[in-house]
C-alpha cells in the first residue's frame, strides 16, 4: 500500500527518473550494439584472435560494477557519461559472444555454394552469414539489453540519472519504500523489455523454422 502511495505521490519525479532510465539504457544497449556486432564479425573472420578478445571481454565482466565506475571516474569524470561507458562495456560480452557463435556456426556447405556461385566475403556476410546467425544475435541482444537495464541503477552512485537515483535516495534517507519503488519499477522496465524482445526473437525463429 505504501509503495503505491509512494508511486503515486511522486509520480513526476519517478517519470523523470524511468525516462532518463531508458535515455542511458537505450543509449548504452546502441553502443554495446553496434560494437559488440562489429567485434563479433571481426573475430569470425580471425579466429585466431578470437579467444583473446572474448577472454579480455570475460575478464572485464567479472570486474563488479561498481569498481568500474570508480576506475572511470578519474578519466571520464561523474554523471551519464561515464554509466553509459560503464553499461556499453558489461554489454559487450553477450553480443560479441552470440554473433560470433552464431557467424562461425552457419554451415560450411551453403558458403561453399555460395563462393562457387561467385559471391565475395562482402556478399556471403550480408546476404548469408548474418540472416542465418540473426536468431543468435537477437539471443545476445535480448540479454545485453536486461543485463543494461539492471544494472543502470547503479548509475547515480556516481552522479548519474535514472530510476537508481530514487534507490540512492531511498538508502541515504532510510526511506526503504523509495528504495523499493524504484527497484520496482527497473524490474518493470527490464521484464518488459525482455518480453517485447522474446517476441520479436519467436518471430526470427519461426521465419527460420526454429522451436
Amino acid at each position: 500500500m505504501q509503495l503505491m502511495e509512494i508511486l503515486w505521490e511522486r509520480r513526476e519525479f519517478f517519470v523523470t527518473c524511468l525516462l532518463e532510465h531508458i535515455r542511458i539504457s537505450l543509449t548504452a544497449v546502441l553502443c554495446a550494439g553496434v560494437l559488440g556486432i562489429a567485434i563479433g564479425i571481426w573475430i569470425s573472420r580471425h579466429k585466431k584472435a578470437a579467444g583473446i578478445i572474448l577472454g579480455i571481454i570475460n575478464v572485464i565482466y567479472t570486474i563488479p560494477s561498481i569498481s568500474l565506475l570508480g576506475f572511470l571516474i578519474p578519466f571520464t569524470g561523474i554523471g551519464n557519461k561515464t554509466a553509459i561507458i560503464s553499461l556499453t562495456v558489461y554489454g559487450l560480452l553477450p553480443i560479441v559472444r552470440n554473433t560470433y557463435t552464431g557467424l562461425t556456426n552457419v554451415d560450411a556447405s551453403i558458403l561453399e555454394v555460395s563462393e562457387g556461385l561467385g559471391a565475395d566475403k562482402r556478399q556471403m556476410l550480408l546476404g548469408i552469414k548474418l540472416p542465418l546467425a540473426l536468431p543468435v544475435i537477437i539471443s545476445g541482444f535480448r540479454n545485453m539489453v536486461v543485463m543494461i537495464i539492471a544494472m543502470g541503477g547503479i548509475a547515480s552512485f556516481i552522479g548519474a540519472g535514472g530510476l537508481g537515483s530514487a534507490i540512492y535516495r531511498g538508502i541515504t534517507t532510510y526511506n526503504m519504500t523509495l528504495t523499493a519503488a524504484g527497484s520496482l519499477l527497473i524490474a518493470l522496465l527490464a521484464l518488459l523489455s525482455d518480453f517485447l524482445l522474446s517476441r520479436a526473437e519467436k518471430k526470427v525463429n519461426r521465419r527460420y523454422g526454429i522451436e
